[in-house]
C-alpha cells in the first residue's frame, strides 16, 4: 500500500515524511513538532499512531519537511536543541549545538573537579550551550561567556533566563574584554577552512561561526596566543576543533608553552578536542 498524498493519521504522517527522504528520527520529531508536542514524547507516537492528524498540523508538517529536506538544521525548524540534558532555544543567529561538543564539557568538568568555585570562561558562546551546561552541572562555578555577536548573545541570555542559570555574558572578540585569573578557558571556535568542501551543506548556519582562515586555525591561534595572560598557573585551555586538526592544535599549544598537552576523543572515536595546562614561568 502506497504512502498517502495527504496523511490522515499520526502513523501515516511519519511514513509520509520518510517517503520524502527524511530519516525516521527526523520524521518523528517533525510530527511531534507539528502536533505541538515535546521532542521527548516519541513514545506517544506509538500509542497514538491511529489518531487523526489535524489539518493545521499537516500544513505545519508539510512546511517543516520541505525545510528539512532542503538541508535546514532540525533545531532551526523546531526552535529547540537538546544539549547536555538542557533544552536550548536556537535559531539562525547561532550554530545548532552538536553532541560532539559534549566532549568539551566533560573534559572541562574533569579538569575543574578539584577546584571549588572555579572561574571559567566560554569563548564564542553562541547559544550559550557550553557555559549553561557547565553552570547547570556545577552550580558553584563562576561561569563567564563572551561572543562577538550581540545577536548570538541575545539567544544565550534568553536561554540562561529561561533555565534560571546565572552566567555572566558579555560582548568580546575572543579574550578581548575578559578578566582573569581564570581556572579554565574553553571554546568551540570556528575551525573550518575557507573553501572546505563541506561548507555548501552548512549554508543555513552563520558563516562567521564556521570558517577561520585558509586552514581553519586562525581563531584557534588567536585564542592560544591570548590565553596565557588570563589563566592562573595550573589553569587549562581546552579547544574543540575539526576531525583532522588535533596534531596541528597540539603543536600550536606546545609551541606556545602549554604543558600536559593532549586530546580527547568523542563518542565516534575522533580526536575532537585538544588542550593543555598553563604553568607560570618561574
Amino acid at each position: 500500500m502506497g504512502t498517502p498524498q495527504t496523511p490522515s493519521t499520526v502513523a501515516q504522517a511519519q511514513a509520509w515524511a520518510q517517503a520524502r527522504g527524511l530519516e525516521r528520527l527526523d520524521a518523528q520529531l517533525l510530527v511531534l513538532h507539528a502536533l505541538g508536542r515535546s521532542a521527548h514524547e516519541r513514545a506517544w507516537l506509538l500509542v497514538h499512531d491511529t489518531d487523526t492528524l489535524p489539518e493545521a498540523a499537516h500544513a505545519t508538517l508539510q512546511d517543516s519537511v520541505r525545510r528539512r529536506a532542503g538541508g535546514e538544521p532540525l533545531g532551526y525548524i523546531t526552535g529547540h536543541q537538546a544539549f547536555y540534558g538542557l533544552d536550548l532555544a536556537v535559531d539562525a543567529r547561532v550554530l545548532v549545538p552538536r553532541p560532539d561538543t559534549e566532549t568539551l564539557v566533560d573534559w572541562t568538568l574533569d579538569v575543574l573537579t578539584p577546584t571549588p568555585s572555579a572561574s571559567v570562561i566560554d569563548l564564542g558562546t553562541g547559544s550559550g550551550a557550553i557555559a549553561l551546561a557547565l553552570k547547570h552541572t556545577r552550580p558553584d562555578l563562576r561561569v563567564h561567556a563572551l561572543d562577538a555577536s550581540e545577536a548570538a548573545l541575545a539567544v544565550a541570555r534568553a536561554n540562561a533566563q529561561r533555565l534560571q542559570l546565572d552566567v555572566a555574558f558579555a560582548q568580546g572578540n575572543w579574550l578581548d574584554g575578559a578578566t582573569g585569573p581564570l581556572d579554565a578557558i574553553v571554546s568551540n571556535p570556528p575551525y573550518i577552512a575557507e573553501g572546505d568542501r563541506h561548507l555548501p551543506a552548512l549554508t543555513h548556519e552563520p558563516l562567521s561561526a564556521l570558517t577561520s582562515g585558509t586552514d581553519g586555525l586562525d581563531d584557534i591561534r588567536t585564542i592560544i596566543d591570548q590565553a596565557p595572560r588570563y589563566l592562573r598557573s595550573g589553569g587549562w585551555l581546552l579547544l574543540e576543533h575539526g576531525y583532522d586538526q588535533a596534531p596541528s592544535v597540539r603543536a600550536l599549544l606546545t609551541h606556545a608553552g602549554f604543558q600536559d598537552v593532549q586530546s580527547r576523543r568523542d563518542l565516534a572515536g575522533i580526536e575532537r578536542c585538544s588542550g593543555g595546562k598553563w604553568l607560570q614561568p618561574s
